[in-house]
């Protein structure tokens, strides 16, 4: 036996790499037969695997699955995953003569490539390594969010494929919002809990990563849409009983983190809601469920700024972090974002580069890393301060060409898609307060996540046009299912 193991521990990394291989063979088969069956996977892991250990006081050194592999190939695996994925599915799209679905985002992302492209140039030509250049840190992760939104588009191509995918994502924030809550009532909560461990603020929440709270919103939507749009779709009562689930667990969820963004976003995302729905289900909506919700969330307000030194009464306790002061040291979140203004101002055009740190960062306590000065607590000003107006023209015209489209989509689009679509609003929306004052796009998890919110709407749209809606059955204003689809041969 002695003998042998040096042959086995010799064989080993051969082994592992002929299994990969085998393994990259076969989900290439898989991506050219069902592109859609490489997504869920890649979903599931936005959906559920955590992307910080900010706040967590047991964690000495953590590598996130997001990151994977960026050492060695500037980009971590899951990106590159996503990228072979989209390559099957054009692959397969080619085979089966189906043309990729209209999308007006493709310019702007074309744009934001090009962008890029201009930096790494600039920067080599400065002796700035491809790896700063490519960094995280700076913009790239936004030319990530084209091939996973062009992945969805060519993957889900027919109505039954979109419904799966629409009870895919409310399972998912389903089983989401119980974990949380679960780990709350009985296990402590969340352990990234920067209140509790480095503010002395003595309470417990349910997610600190504002991702999951996204989750339970994109879920909270369709459910909501689902139970009380004007007119209904024919589903079983198990889907009904798991939709009503769905919608207060997902808001118990969202309330117990204790988080203002999510609370504000919550709010945005919960108008977008109901601007989906008839004046009179609107106002018998307000009228049932505001109070509950009203004083739910004044509730934990009270808990989570009652114990908060600095936070004075009223709304502004709310921003109390963010206000200038007229005495004593300036609070860091301003003085962070009035040293990123004041570089900008200095390269309105170009910027300072996707490598760029601004000056003064040393004297910001979280920029006291290796990473300092690289991002800051605004994704307008990230994107502005490393690209200048370039960038904002394209940031503001892809938001444009975003709201434009989605528009038309919820005014159109037939009640069994009509949830997913609003979900993907509703996601941007509850996104806004995380954009203005937050670090969206260093990161891989919530810049993806926004991919996925931008792509519901033109996959429900897509679908929509592809394949005409079901007809209602007279007097009783139900739609039932469409039939399965049959695929025939060229």
């Amino acid at each position: 036996m002695n003998e042998i193991l040096p042959y086995i521990y010799y064989s080993l990394p051969w082994a592992v790499v002929l299994g990969l291989s085998l393994a990259a063979v076969a989900a290439i088969g898989i991506g050219i037969a069902w592109p859609r069956l490489l997504v869920y996977p890649y979903l599931a892991i936005y959906f559920c695997m955590n992307s910080t250990s900010y706040g967590n006081m047991t964690i000495f050194a953590t590598r996130s699955i997001y990151s994977r592999g960026s050492g060695l190939l500037f980009f971590g695996l899951l990106l590159w995953y996503v990228l072979g994925a989209w390559a099957c599915a054009r692959v397969a799209a080619s085979f089966q003569r189906y043309p990729a679905p209209a999308c007006n985002l493709r310019p702007w992302f074309w744009g934001w490539f090009v962008l890029l492209l201009g930096h790494v140039s600039v920067g080599l030509v400065a002796g700035v390594t491809l790896a700063q250049a490519l960094s995280p840190q700076g913009f790239s992760n936004i030319v990530w969010m084209a091939p996973l939104i062009s992945l969805m588009l060519l993957s889900f191509r027919t109505r039954e494929h979109v419904l799966e995918l629409t009870h895919f994502i409310l399972l998912a924030g389903l089983c989401r919002a119980l974990f949380g809550l679960v780990r709350w009532a009985a296990f402590g909560g969340d352990p990234n809990n920067v209140y509790a461990n480095m503010n002395a603020i003595k309470i417990r929440l349910t997610y600190f990563d504002i991702n999951d709270s996204l989750v339970c919103t994109i879920a909270f939507a369709i459910a909501a849409v689902h139970l009380f749009q004007a007119v209904k779709t024919d589903r079983p009562r198990s889907w009904r009983a798991i939709e009503w689930m769905t919608l207060v667990a997902t808001a118990l969820c969202i309330l117990l983190s204790y988080r203002r963004s999510a609370w504000i976003g919550f709010m945005l995302a919960f108008l977008v809601i109901m601007m989906r729905f008839p004046m009179k289900r609107r106002i018998q909506l307000m009228v049932a469920g505001l109070p509950l919700v009203g004083a739910a969330l004044a509730y934990v307000a009270v808990q989570r700024l009652g114990q908060t030194r600095g936070a004075g009464g009223g709304l502004g306790s709310l921003v109390y972090d963010m206000q200038s002061r007229r005495f004593g040291a300036e609070s860091e979140r301003v003085l962070e974002l009035k040293f990123a203004l004041a570089d900008f101002l200095s390269t309105p055009i170009t910027g300072i580069g996707s490598w760029g740190r601004y000056t003064g960062y040393q004297v910001i306590s979280w920029q006291n890393n290796p990473e300092g000065g690289l991002f800051l607590h605004s994704g307008v000003l990230h994107v502005m301060l490393k690209t200048g107006l370039l960038g904002g023209v394209l940031m503001f015209g892809t938001l444009a060409a975003f709201i434009l489209f989605a528009r038309r989509a919820l005014t159109t689009l037939p009640p069994e898609l009509l949830g997913l679509a609003t979900a993907g609003v509703a996601g941007l929306a509850f996104m806004i307060p995380d954009f203005l004052i937050g670090t969206p796009i260093p990161q891989v998890r919530t810049s993806q996540m926004l991919a996925i919110c931008l792509a519901l709407p033109y996959l429900a749209m897509a679908v929509a046009r592809a394949a005409p809606a079901p007809q209602r059955v007279p007097h009783t204003g139900v739609t039932p299912f469409a039939p399965r689809p049959r695929l025939v041969s060229p």
